[in-house]
């Protein structure tokens, strides 16, 4: 069982526009609609539980239905961190589904991963516990504890964003979320399921994702996702760059076939 865990509990406040980042309209579709068509179009993603404030669980439930997002399993309320409403739907899908299945951790306001990212994680999974996405960094990384002064400066070849999806076996990340949940501190400091396993000391693996994968969190990448999508658009139309993936799908129907 391969399943999206969706996560969109988020109020919006870097986005300024006074509904939650998750629900704005892009191209005639809130943005956690793009993520969500992402996975329920994937042919190995068998359900989809969904995160979201408790105020907005009835939109989601219209939403769902107005796009029959039919491998959505659940809808779930958010809890006080990003962290939190993931938990929240990894109990919810713990109690419904295998603990050897897959869950791949994707955030309701990254809504350009590619169908092969996807793919990518699940396949890290079954080869090495658990998948991170990850992308090479092109600028100069610095750190700084002050935020003035220039501390160290890693090498570039060195340095990888993470992103998402990150994916593991369903039972192995609810045992990282319960070790790190009966700690006094809790999720402190942890701004994703990679930063919960290394601060547990597991190792965490590398998939290479894609460029156009960004977060919507500003109003500036509103215009970097739109330009995105007329990307994508002028693809579809001219025939560009789509032409591997369908050669990777149908080579995929023949092995079945030939199994």
């Amino acid at each position: 069982m391969n399943i999206a865990i969706i996560f969109a509990g988020g109020s919006g406040v870097r986005m300024g526009s006074g509904i939650p980042k998750q629900f704005l309209e892009i191209n005639g579709k809130p943005v956690i609609i793009h993520t969500l068509q992402l996975f329920q179009y994937h042919d190995e993603i068998d359900k989809i539980y969904i995160s979201v404030l408790e105020d907005y669980i009835g939109y989601m439930k219209e939403l769902v239905e107005e796009y029959r997002l039919h491998k959505t399993a659940g809808i779930i309320p958010g809890g006080d961190t990003a962290q939190d409403s993931i938990y929240h739907a990894l109990k919810k899908a713990e109690a419904e589904n295998p603990e050897d299945s897959i869950v791949l951790i994707h955030d309701g306001v990254r809504p350009f991963v590619s169908y092969e990212v996807i793919s990518e994680n699940i396949a890290g999974v079954r080869e090495n516990g658990n998948a991170v996405t990850c992308t090479a960094c092109f600028e100069t990384i610095l750190l700084s504890h002050s935020g003035e002064i220039v501390e160290s400066v890693p090498y570039r070849k060195d340095t990888f964003a993470a992103q998402a999806p990150q994916s593991f076996y369903l039972k192995d990340i609810i045992a990282a979320h319960d070790e790190v949940r009966a700690r006094p501190q809790r999720y402190e400091n942890m701004v994703d399921a990679c930063t919960i396993i290394r601060s547990l000391g597991k190792e965490a693996y590398m998939v290479p994702g894609n460029r156009g994968n960004i977060k919507v969190t500003t109003p500036e990448d509103v215009y970097m996702f739109r330009a995105l999508l007329q990307y994508k658009e002028n693809e579809q139309a001219f025939g560009l760059g789509i032409t591997n993936r369908i050669e990777t799908r149908m080579n995929k129907h023949r092995k079945k076939k030939e199994q």
